[in-house]
């Protein structure tokens, strides 16, 4: 019997508007085993276009690694639990790791 194929790795980045909160973020998606790992970045300077104007912010990257099985429950969790209006959730491939 052949074994069945890896999961893809998917890494899925996004930010959050301090340390605490994306603690709390990247503990509960681990917790609830939506992701294997998440990392808390801080320091992270967010230049976007929002209601008409250029906005500039510091925020806290949080990068979860996961797999493309879980990816829809993951963006799904994490749009629920985010406070922002409209969170960031990019997911991308993992070539190797």
């Amino acid at each position: 019997m052949p074994s069945p194929a890896p999961s893809v790795v998917t890494a899925v980045v996004t930010t959050a508007p301090d340390s605490e909160v994306a603690r709390a973020l990247a503990t509960r998606i681990v917790e609830e085993r939506l992701a294997a790992c998440a990392n808390v970045v801080p320091g992270v300077t967010s230049i976007y276009w929002w209601e008409g104007t250029v906005q500039q912010e510091g925020e806290v990257m949080v990068v979860f690694k996961t797999t493309a099985e879980r990816l829809d429950a993951l963006r799904d969790r994490v749009l629920e639990l985010h406070p922002y209006e409209v969170p960031e959730v990019i997911a991308f491939p993992v070539a190797e790791g």
